[in-house]
């Protein structure tokens, strides 16, 4: 069977990683047919837009999509690309695996962890009313009457929101990545102690739902004593749920407990459409320098490997990733005991070893 898979170089090293990612993958021997298409800055250069039709059009049409990192700011009237190919897609789930793997630096051992962050909702829904704005004016006065509160004049006001909808959702697709991956344990994120309508509806829902799978245990911490206990003792967690806003601080977190960002793999996924990334931004200064570690994207090629129902092509190109960080030679300098060291290889260069251990020809 031949997939065919939307890709996406992105901006800065973006090109350089996607394209190990796309050597390492094809290595795998699954079928596959890129569609190339740009968005983000290299769009708006030749479309003079960060999201041409045909590109959006692309990603509607195959369903799955590989991207490389995507500048943030455009000055383009887009608060984040990325954040609107969510809404765009209604990719409501960002899945963030965290584990250690041996050979890269990290600060904490033995973490297994899976972040399911909210995606749509939340404060990064966007809701915002400006200093000097009438629609400020006209919420702060809504409000103070709806609450018998005072706000400040000299206050911007942000909307948090979570519905039940959102909530059961994103809960449902945590426990039934739990389930279809052999995972113990969910755990709801909140601040349900202080937030006890909006983060209330959250841990309700997430309760209601616990009850539909007696496979899988579940509990709830809030999210201040949660990130202590990530740092004291990851051990004892498993899969984690969480509303966007600390989805997002969380799922940094336990990127952090691994080796950061450069390591983590992401996907955004949604009813209809699933897009898999790399976590970290697009480093514009070190583009075209065969120098950045494309190991968080091709880690995102495993989930979407998997994802495609090619698990066992996913795990393999996992497996080969960390044979080759674990034996610490043909790595780049990120993953070396010292930064400057000469024998750090480059992008490509790592991609020809995952590609080798799995029995793949490297072509010149």
């Amino acid at each position: 069977m031949t997939h065919v898979v939307t890709l996406i170089p992105g901006d800065g090293t973006g090109p350089e990683i996607v394209e190990a990612t796309r050597r390492a993958i094809e290595a795998t021997g699954v079928e596959i047919r890129w569609d190339v298409q740009d968005i983000g800055t290299a769009a708006i250069e030749k479309h003079g837009t960060p999201f041409p039709q045909a590109a959006l059009d692309s990603v509607r049409r195959n369903k799955v999509a590989l991207k490389g990192p995507l500048t943030t700011e455009l000055g383009t009237g887009f608060r984040s690309v990325n954040v609107a190919l969510r809404k765009e897609f209604d990719l409501y789930a960002n899945l963030r695996p965290a584990r250690t793997i041996k050979g890269v630096r990290a600060p904490v051992g033995d973490v297994d962890l899976v972040i399911v962050r909210e995606n749509i909702e939340d404060l990064y829904a966007g809701i915002e009313f400006d200093l000097g704005t009438p629609e400020l004016a006209e919420v702060r006065a809504a409000i103070e009457k709806a609450a018998r509160t005072t706000i400040r004049h000299d206050a911007a006001i942000a909307i948090k929101y979570i519905s039940e909808m959102g909530s059961k959702r994103i809960v449902e697709f945590a426990f039934d990545y739990a389930r279809a991956n052999g995972r113990r344990k969910v755990t709801a994120v909140h601040k349900a102690n202080i937030m006890k309508f909006a983060d209330g509806l959250f841990l309700r829902v997430a309760r209601e739902v616990a009850e539909r799978y007696p496979d899988i245990e579940f509990e709830d911490r809030i999210v201040d004593n949660m990130c202590m206990q990530l740092v004291q003792k990851p051990d004892l967690y498993d899969v984690l749920v969480l509303p966007n806003l600390y989805g997002d601080i969380v799922s940094d977190l336990a990127a952090g407990l691994v080796g950061g960002l450069g390591v983590a793999p992401g996907a955004n996924i949604g009813s209809e459409v699933a897009v898999f990334e790399a976590i970290h931004g697009s480093a514009p200064k070190y583009a075209r320098q065969n120098k950045v570690n494309p190991m968080a994207l091709m880690l995102a090629g495993s989930l979407m490997l998997r994802h495609m129902g090619e698990r066992k092509a996913g795990e393999r190109l996992e497996r080969s990733i960390e044979d080759v960080v674990s034996e610490g030679r043909d790595v780049t300098y990120d993953l070396k005991a010292e930064r400057d060291d000469p024998t750090a290889v480059g992008t490509s260069e790592f991609a020809d070893a995952v590609i080798r251990r799995m029995g793949g020809r490297v072509h010149a």
